[in-house]
C-alpha cells in the first residue's frame, strides 16, 4: 500500500473544497455572532501561515495560544500545525505559577492571546524570557507593556492567502497540552498529526460521537483543554457547522446558542450541565435539536442522566479520557443485544463510562501488575496503550511512573464488565481506604447528587484513627432549600443503596465546592481543609 502520511492538511482541505459555503459561527464579547464560510476561514488560516514567516517562526517552533473558544483560535488549530509548527494551548485557568512553567517549559517563542486576556500577560511577561513576539488576538493594539506587539487582524492583512501547506511526517509534533496539575506542577503531553488525524476520524464514527456534514457542533469544553476533546477537528474534518461560544460564556449563552443555531452535538464538563438544569427549572429553551449532549471530566452521576431525558428529551453521553489519552478512550453507546431494554436500563448504560473505542486496548491490574477479569466484580487500575495515546511526557522524569511497556497508567481505579463496559469506580488518590475496604467517592457523590435538595455534592477521605479513613462530604444545596434536619435526611438518603460502613462520618452543607482548572471538584483542595480535622 501507499506509505501515506496521515496530515491535518489533508482533513482541512478535503472539507474547504467540498464545502466551501460551510458555515462557522463564534459568539463575540458582546454576545452579538460573527459569522464566515469555510472558504474564507481557509483563506485565513493560509494568510496566518505566511504570518509565521514574518514572524520568523520556524518549522518545529513552539507557539502559544492562551484564548477563549472563537474562531481566531480555530484559525491557529489548523495554521499553526499544517504550517508544521507545534500550538501549544495554555489553560487560562492556572494560577501565574503553572501559566509561567508551562510556557517556559514548552519553550514557546510567540504567544497569541485573546485581549480580555491582557492583564495576566502583561504580569507574567518579564518571567517569560523565551516568548520573543506577543501577538493580541483583534484589530487593534491597546496600550500595553508588551514589546514587541502585534495585531493579529493586522498580521493578516499584511500576508497573503498564496501559502500550501506541505506534506508532513505524520509523528511531527502537532499540538502540546499540559495536565490540570491538580498535583504538582502541570506535565506536557504533545500529540502529533498521526495521533489528532485518527483520533478525529474516530470521533465521526456511529458508535462514537457520530459527527458528520449534518451536524451542528458547540464545543463547550476549552479549547485549551485536550484539543476541546477533538471536536474542532472532528467538525472541521466533516464539514460539519461550528458552533464557538466565545469569551466567558455562561450557562445561559449556551442554552441560548443551542436554541439558535439548533445545535446537535454539545460537549462540556458535569458541572456545566448542573448550571444548565437549574437554569431551566426557571425558564425554558428549545433543546430539540440536540441529538446528544457529552459531559465529561467527572462521572456523570445518573440523576442528570435521567433529568436531562425524561425532562427535557437530551440523552446524555460521557466517556472516559484524559489528557494522555488525546483525549477519547471509551464512549457509551447501546449495543444490538440491549435495544430492547427498558428506559431504566439504558439509563444504567449510559451511567458508565462506556465501551472501548475500536483501535484501542485496556486491561485492569492489580496492585501487583497482573491482569484482572473484565467481571465487574474486580477493581483494579485501568491501563490503555494505542495510536492516540501518549507514550511519554513532554521533557518529564515523571513519565518512568506514568508510562509502563507502552502502556499508560491512567491512575483511575475501574471495573469493567463481561461485555466490555467501564465503570470508573475512583481516582486512585481518591478512593477512601476504611479498614482495609474501599469505598468509592464517585458512587457516594453521584447518590447525593440524586437526592431533589441536592446541587453538587463532593467526597474525601479524612484521617481517622481506628479505620485509616473514612469519607466526608461536601454538599450544595439547591437554592432556597432550608431544613435543618438535611444532613440526617442525607444520610438516610445514602443508607437505602449503601452498606452502613460507606456512609459519611459527616456532611457539610457548604455555600460552594471549588473547582480546579478544568471545572473539576478540587478534591486536593478539600482533602486540605478536611485534614486539619482528625476522626476518633
Amino acid at each position: 500500500m501507499n506509505s501515506y502520511q496521515l496530515n491535518l492538511k489533508t482533513l482541512l482541505e478535503r472539507s474547504v473544497r467540498c464545502f466551501p459555503n460551510n458555515e462557522i459561527v463564534s459568539r463575540e464579547k458582546d454576545g452579538s455572532l460573527f459569522r464566515y464560510k469555510y472558504a474564507r476561514f481557509y483563506d485565513r488560516v493560509q494568510r496566518l501561515a505566511n504570518a509565521l514567516i514574518s514572524l520568523g517562526i520556524n518549522k518545529g517552533d513552539k507557539i502559544a495560544s492562551f484564548a477563549w473558544n472563537n474562531y481566531r483560535h480555530l484559525e491557529l488549530y489548523f495554521g499553526i500545525p499544517c504550517y508544521g509548527a507545534v500550538l501549544h494551548t495554555v489553560n487560562i485557568r492556572y494560577g501565574q505559577a503553572e501559566i509561567i512553567h508551562s510556557i517556559n517549559h514548552a519553550e514557546d517563542k510567540v504567544l497569541f492571546f485573546d485581549k480580555d486576556l491582557l492583564p495576566t500577560i502583561e504580569a507574567i511577561s518579564h518571567q517569560l524570557p523565551k516568548v520573543k513576539a506577543y501577538v493580541i488576538m483583534g484589530k487593534s493594539i491597546p496600550k500595553t507593556t508588551l514589546s514587541p506587539l502585534y495585531s493579529y487582524e493586522e498580521l493578516l492583512s499584511e500576508n497573503n492567502s498564496n501559502f500550501r501547506f506541505q506534506e508532513l511526517e505524520e509523528n511531527t509534533p502537532a499540538t502540546i497540552c499540559y495536565t490540570s496539575a491538580t498535583t504538582g506542577l502541570p506535565k506536557g503531553v504533545a500529540y502529533t498529526q498521526k495521533s489528532i488525524y485518527l483520533h478525529a476520524l474516530t470521533l465521526c464514527q456511529t458508535d462514537v460521537m457520530g459527527i458528520s456534514e449534518h451536524d451542528h457542533i458547540l464545543p463547550i469544553v476549552p479549547m485549551f483543554h485536550v484539543n476541546a476533546w477533538g471536536l474542532p477537528y472532528a467538525a472541521i474534518a466533516t464539514g460539519a457547522k461550528l458552533v464557538l461560544p466565545g469569551e466567558r460564556p455562561k450557562a445561559s449563552d449556551l442554552l441560548e446558542l443551542i436554541e439558535l443555531e439548533k445545535i446537535t452535538y454539545a460537549g462540556g464538563a458535569v458541572t456545566l450541565g448542573v448550571d444548565m438544569m437549574t437554569i431551566l427549572e426557571d425558564r425554558p429553551f428549545d433543546l430539540s435539536s440536540l441529538r446528544k449532549f457529552q459531559l465529561g471530566g467527572q462521572a456523570v452521576p445518573k440523576a442528570i442522566i435521567e433529568k436531562f431525558l425524561n425532562k427535557y428529551g437530551v440523552q446524555i453521553v460521557q466517556g472516559f479520557g484524559a489528557t494522555e489519552t488525546s483525549p477519547m478512550v471509551s464512549f457509551t453507546r447501546i449495543r444490538r443485544d440491549q435495544k430492547q431494554f427498558n428506559d431504566d436500563e439504558k439509563i444504567n448504560i449510559y451511567s458508565r463510562q462506556g465501551m472501548l473505542i475500536p483501535g484501542l486496548e485496556m486491561k485492569i491490574v492489580d496492585d501487583l501488575g497482573e491482569e484482572l477479569p473484565w467481571d465487574d466484580k474486580h477493581m483494579g487500575e485501568l491501563l490503555v496503550r494505542g495510536p492516540w495515546i501518549a507514550s511519554e511526557y513532554y521533557n518529564d522524569e515523571r513519565s518512568k511512573a506514568a508510562f509502563v511497556n507502552g502502556w499508560w497508567r491512567s491512575g483511575d481505579i475501574a471495573s469493567i464488565n463481561y461485555e466490555g463496559s467501564i465503570r470508573i469506580v475512583d481516582r486512585n488518590k481518591d478512593v477512601i481506604k476504611s479498614g482495609g475496604e474501599w469505598i468509592s467517592s464517585v458512587q457516594l457523590e453521584n447518590e447525593l447528587m440524586a437526592h431533589p435538595t441536592v446541587l453538587e455534592a463532593c467526597v474525601v477521605a479524612i484521617p481517622h484513627e481506628k479505620w485509616q479513613e473514612r469519607p466526608l462530604a461536601f454538599v450544595l444545596l439547591k437554592k432556597g432549600i432550608n431544613n435543618p434536619k438535611i444532613e440526617v435526611d442525607l444520610i438516610d438518603w445514602l443508607s437505602l443503596k449503601f452498606p452502613k460502613w460507606w456512609l459519611p462520618d459527616e456532611i457539610k452543607i457548604v455555600d460552594e465546592i471549588p473547582k480546579n482548572a478544568n471545572g473539576k471538584f478540587n478534591k486536593n483542595l478539600l482533602r486540605k481543609t478536611a485534614s486539619r480535622t482528625q476522626l476518633t
